[in-house]
């Protein structure tokens, strides 16, 4: 199969994640494509089946199984949804100077392209692996929650290694940083904007925590590296508090976000962060919210046997990390060693003009193909 030409139908295929759009919005949600790649699979002769992850949002698996039994299993996830568009031309796929352009074409329909012709060319190989079950893991919801590698996490799945898709250069990518957002509170007291000796100003407050995070607690985080990936960070992107301006504010809150390093766990984040505001005088309540699952860090070892397969296929001896959160932390917690790899540049992602190199996308599908002809 043509990745070029898959690649093409995948970005007509609108397929933005809801999270982005107004309710009932057309161009929302991963069901065309699901299908698409369904229908693919099913004319390449692979077995096809789809997981429920929420209304209209299904993953879909797309199998080639082996002529013995399964003694291997590698899974290859990439993920069928995108950020929103500016415009509706951003879905008409076009062509210019070795490059495809338009939305999820690196991000990471590309990826999605790459793997699907890879596996359709291996299963029309006389000598294709006879041991080990490919599967193409096709997830919804990167974008947003994660819902559709935490929906394929725990149904149980075993495999001996996930590639997940995203843009890496060709790059397989064994370590990246996990993201946990928090919110923070402070409580003052109100009064008349004309009296604000009277109260407490909550605003006030949390500013010299924001100055506080911005400055020492992040220094602090500069000094605790990681090899690959180097310092954990902190953001503070949001903050809101008050109800008009001749009232002194009784309530504050902020948003941040906070790239974590492998070795770090959630739970010690957030008492650390809790515990630097407080050991400084301040007061801060976190605020529990609990829908908001663990997008923890991952590092893979490269020892791996599969995994060594594939980065011979790739021609790289030593392992690669990345800033960005994607579904191989995921898989990994639940005990799936994972990397990611994939066409395309990950600065063009989420751009309004977002494009791939079309020889790099020709050059992931003749790389996974090397690779999984290498399989027993």
């Amino acid at each position: 199969m043509d990745p070029d030409k898959l690649l093409s139908d995948l970005i007509a295929l609108p397929s933005v994640n809801p999270a982005f759009l107004p309710p009932r919005d057309a161009t929302g949600g991963e069901h065309l494509v699901a299908e698409y790649l369904a229908h693919c699979g099913r004319r390449a002769a692979l077995d096809v089946e789809f997981q429920s992850v929420a209304v209209k949002r299904k993953n879909v698996l797309i199998r080639l199984t082996p002529i013995g039994d399964i003694h291997h299993r590698v899974v290859f996830a990439p993920h069928m949804d995108t950020v929103g568009v500016s415009s509706g031309t951003q879905f008409k796929p076009t062509r210019k100077r070795g490059r495809l352009h338009g939305r999820g074409a690196c991000d990471t329909k590309g990826s999605v392209a790459a793997m699907l012709s890879a596996i359709i060319g291996i299963s029309r190989m006389r000598d294709r692996p006879r041991r080990t079950e490919i599967i193409l893991a096709a997830l919804v919801d990167e974008e947003a929650g994660q819902s559709g590698s935490r929906h394929l996490a725990r149904s149980g799945l075993h495999a001996d290694l996930a590639i997940v898709g995203e843009p890496t250069q060709l790059r397989v990518v064994t370590a990246h940083k996990g993201d946990l957002w928090l919110e923070l509170s402070t409580r003052g007291r109100a009064a008349h904007g004309a009296r604000p000796e009277l109260g407490i100003n909550a605003v006030h407050n949390m500013a010299k925590i924001v100055d506080l995070l911005e400055t020492k607690y992040a220094a602090q985080l500069r000094r605790r590296r990681h090899r690959l990936l180097g310092p954990a960070t902190i953001n503070v992107g949001m903050i809101h508090g008050g109800t008009q301006p001749n009232i002194v504010p009784d309530r504050c809150s902020i948003r941040i976000d906070r790239r974590t390093i492998p070795g770090e766990k959630d739970p010690q984040v957030k008492r650390e962060i809790v515990r630097f505001i407080r050991q400084h005088g301040m007061k801060v309540e976190l605020i529990d919210t609990k829908a908001e699952e663990p997008a923890p860090a991952l590092e893979t070892l490269i020892g791996h046997p599969i995994l060594r397969r594939l980065l011979k296929a790739a021609g790289q001896k030593k392992p690669a990390g990345v800033d960005f959160f994607t579904d191989a932390g995921v898989l990994s917690a639940a005990g799936i060693p994972s990397v990611v790899f994939g066409p395309g540049n990950i600065a063009q992602a989420h751009t309004a003009d977002e494009w791939v190199e079309i020889k790099q996308l020709d050059g992931a599908q003749a790389l996974l193909t090397s690779f999984l002809a290498s399989l027993p």
